[in-house]
């Protein structure tokens, strides 16, 4: 059973803290305020944890008309990234049309400033989950019935969503205050941004790595691999490969012998897109959602993706967003080795229906592909889960699709025959129960495998890159064709939807390259891989590639694309975002604000 969270219109007051109370409605049983007697006890610091977990959707600001609470919208601040990860990145666009949430296209074209809304909402979401992960650790210490097994395991999930919390932050802004649970409410506003939090970070994920059990009995919950998987990417960060490698090391092993819990690649790539295959073997950290739970509350399921579904005469009724661009759909273009065209994939361009009515003959691409391009982007003439062939120009929002593209997209889509199950339709747009994974096994191998090129271990490097394509070449990877085109319910048939042809490394490839050539293809194997999972822009910019790949795709996308025209990454600036006008004004205080803004803004 997942972990259940529900947000209630409630606070708690302790020692001068304002609470958020979030609790599990398994263990609490009226919605109200808990008082400090009912707080400081084992079912009050469950409640608390359970909170601490809720925040990760991102929702705690957001408009819930279930609950009668106003705030921002739930897309600004999604856990996902869609837009400052993706969109920022040149994985999509934000598609719909010009008039729509066009606080997205100034940060797709890096022209948004520390006014823009988006920064505010995720910095105060983030913060939020900050806070209530410090209240955990605060009122845990207040409660000595608690047995030291259960303290150490509650205050190592604690310190992991502090840090989890703090990672998105750090990789947003560079430059954030740090705030726990020593710091007092009314100082945290007056908190500096001038020293670096990453130490900080990795002694969080450090004491719960060392502090938490293997596995845990709820579903949902973080355990010990989880946090050595993130204290591993956190150096990894930092450039500490040394350090990064001795902790992927002991996180893949969990993978390969039998030691509680074993982490593998699932054999189908779209289960980890799937409510139905939601925290499998693959998943190493995973934010919960649910939906049809018998709470009629929307909150539960991914708000945050709620605009991202095909528009026009779909059956997913809003709103046309994330388009999927072209830049990344010519990446899935193989060569008859069956290998990516890493350096000039742009040159090898996936045909498109760009330009062409639904009502218009259209035959899609017959050469070569990699199977991973039709689980990730929707396009015409190809089956869209069981919902269809996809009809193109007739599901995309702006007329002769010239502003974002013929494409929409597919990982966060649910299928049609579970979606009475996996679909949440009491709001004006859809929500799902589709998990999202911010740390899947397969991001672990290919952060692995960046690690030890890096380290000139170009051998392992790309066992574990091959281990990623093996299992896209499976052919029960590929996408088939409907057995009944009218019917697509009754399944798929035998026969391949597009010319997959896909292959891994041969032996001695990598040491072929050499460093800079093996870390190359490592880096496109992750966009390949987790294209349009929000990783895309956080990657460019820890590997110093940034403005180069993001220009060019600026100069490349805008030939066919009208919207991100002008767009422009400028060095030692877009590395990261502007602190929040808002939060500058907050923290200042006879004129003189405690936070400093980045530079260039």
């Amino acid at each position: 059973m997942k972990l259940k969270h529900y947000i209630l219109a409630a606070s708690v007051l302790l020692g001068g803290v304002v609470l958020d109370s979030c609790k599990d409605a398994l263990d609490i049983g009226a919605q109200g305020a808990l008082s400090e007697e009912q707080l400081n006890t084992p079912a009050g610091v469950d409640a608390l944890l359970t909170g601490a977990y809720a925040a990760l959707d991102g929702q705690s600001y957001a408009n819930n008309s279930a609950l009668n609470l106003a705030g921002t919208n739930a897309w600004e601040a999604s856990p996902d990234n869609w837009t400052f990860g993706s969109i920022a990145g040149g994985d999509a666009h934000k598609g719909s049309d010009g008039s729509d949430q066009p606080a997205i296209d100034a940060i797709a074209k890096f022209s948004a400033d520390p006014s823009n809304g988006y920064f505010n909402s995720k910095w105060r979401t983030v913060y939020e989950g900050v806070n209530r992960a410090n209240s955990v650790i605060r009122v845990l210490a207040l409660v000595p019935e608690i047995s030291d097994a259960d303290r150490a395991n509650i205050s190592g999930q604690a310190r992991f969503l502090r840090g989890h919390y703090y990672f998105e932050l750090k990789k947003m802004f560079n430059n954030v205050p740090w705030i726990d649970e020593t710091i007092a409410t009314i100082d945290a506003g007056s908190q500096p941004n001038t020293t670096d939090i990453w130490p900080k970070i990795e002694a969080d994920f450090q004491y719960a790595y060392d502090n938490m059990a293997a596995t845990q009995s709820q579903v949902g919950k973080v355990n010990k691999w989880a946090a050595g998987a993130y204290l591993a990417k956190t150096y990894l960060y930092q450039h500490k490969y040394a350090e990064a490698k001795t902790m992927f090391d002991a996180v893949i092993a969990q993978g390969v012998t039998v030691n509680g819990l074993k982490y593998a690649l699932t054999k189908r790539f779209e289960d980890n897109f799937d409510a139905a295959t939601d925290n499998s073997s693959e998943s190493v950290f995973a934010i919960q959602m649910a939906a049809n739970d018998g709470t009629n509350n929307i909150a539960n399921a991914n708000q945050g993706d709620m605009l991202n579904f095909p528009y026009g005469d779909s059956p997913f009724r809003c709103c046309g967003f994330y388009q999927p661009s072209l830049d990344l759909a010519n990446s899935y273009r193989t060569a008859e080795t069956g290998l990516p065209y890493v350096n000039d994939y742009n040159s090898h361009v996936v045909k498109s229906d760009i330009g062409i009515a639904s009502n218009q003959a259209f035959t899609p691409d017959a050469g070569t592909l990699d199977p991973r391009l039709d689980w990730t982007v929707g396009r015409r003439g190809l089956p869209y889960h069981d919902w269809g062939y996809h009809p193109g120009a007739s599901w995309i929002r702006s007329p002769g699709q010239t502003y974002a593209g013929p494409y929409s997209p597919k990982k966060n889509i649910y299928w049609q025959a579970t979606q009475d199950i996996y679909s949440d339709q009491s709001s004006w747009a859809p929500g799902t129960a589709i998990n999202y994974n911010v740390i899947r096994f397969a991001d672990v191998l290919l952060m692995a495998a960046e690690t030890e090129a890096q380290l000139n271990n170009l051998v392992q490097a790309q066992t574990y890159v091959n281990m990623v394509r093996a299992r896209a070449a499976d052919p029960v990877n590929y996408l088939y064709k409907y057995k009944n085109d009218s019917a697509p319910l009754e399944g798929f048939s035998t026969t391949p939807a597009a010319n997959y042809k896909i292959a891994v490394y041969p032996t001695g490839a990598f040491a072929g390259l050499g460093k800079d050539g093996a870390l190359k293809a490592i880096y496109f194997e992750r966009k390949l891989e987790l294209a349009m999972e929000g990783h895309r822009f956080f990657d460019l910019v820890r590997w110093g590639t940034a403005q180069t790949t993001i220009n060019a795709y600026f100069t490349y996308e805008s030939t066919v694309t009208t919207d991100i025209r002008g767009g422009n990454f400028s060095a030692n600036k877009n590395e990261y975002y502007p602190i929040p006008q808002r939060q500058i004004d907050l923290s200042t205080q006879s004129g003189v604000s405690s936070l400093k803004q980045n530079a260039g803004f």
